[in-house]
């Protein structure tokens, strides 16, 4: 047979509210794995994610309440996009499934968010595939920072992009975290970048 495979055994650990872990290793090593769990994107057969104390996805914290708090920023920018979508259908989706504000209020909070991440309002009106990659990571975490979450998961998020615009994703993701007193944590196989990111 083939075996059994042991995925992220017996890791535990805790993120401290306002700071930047770090988590490095090499590619294969489970850290995406990890994420996904963390997200509950994929169940785990054992063990439990506590967020403010509360068990993540039971009666304590329902996933979608859990989802409002904490938010991904994916390795890949433009397969964490939909191709068929305009940036603002993309930042309007999940203020429309929480239900949150109403259609002008969800406009300007998609202006907003554009701005923080350094593009123009016009882009509203196009689609992913007429951006750069670095472009690309911006909508994105304009994305993850639509529903004012307190936690980010920043999976390899510049492992993708030319190294010259890596540094201002992650000048970027440095700024925003003052800015809206966020938490992160930060995953990738680069020890440089880890370390310029990460308390710990």
């Amino acid at each position: 047979g083939a075996g059994v495979v042991r995925a992220v055994d017996s890791v535990d650990f805790s993120v401290r509210k306002g700071e930047t872990l770090g988590v490095v290793g090499e590619s294969g090593c489970g850290k995406s794995t990890t994420a996904r769990l963390l997200m509950q994107l994929i169940t785990p057969t054992a063990g439990e994610v506590v967020f403010d104390g509360r068990t993540v996805g039971g009666r304590d914290l329902p996933l979608k309440e859990f989802h409002r708090q904490v938010q991904m920023v994916f390795q890949d920018p433009y397969a964490s996009l939909d191709p068929r979508l305009t940036v603002e259908q993309i930042l309007l989706e999940p203020l429309n499934i929480h239900n949150i504000g109403t259609h002008t209020e969800r406009l300007a909070e998609a202006r907003c968010l554009l701005d923080v991440v350094g593009l123009p309002a016009d882009a509203l009106i196009r689609f992913p595939s007429e951006f750069s990659g670095g472009q690309q990571q911006r909508i994105g975490i304009a994305r993850a920072l639509t529903l004012r979450p307190k936690l980010l998961i920043c999976d390899e998020p510049v492992s993708a992009l030319d190294v010259s615009v890596q540094a201002q994703i992650l000048n970027l993701l440095r700024d925003l975290q003052k800015e809206f007193g966020l938490t992160y944590m930060f995953i990738s196989h680069n020890i440089a970048v880890t370390g310029f990111m990460s308390r710990r």
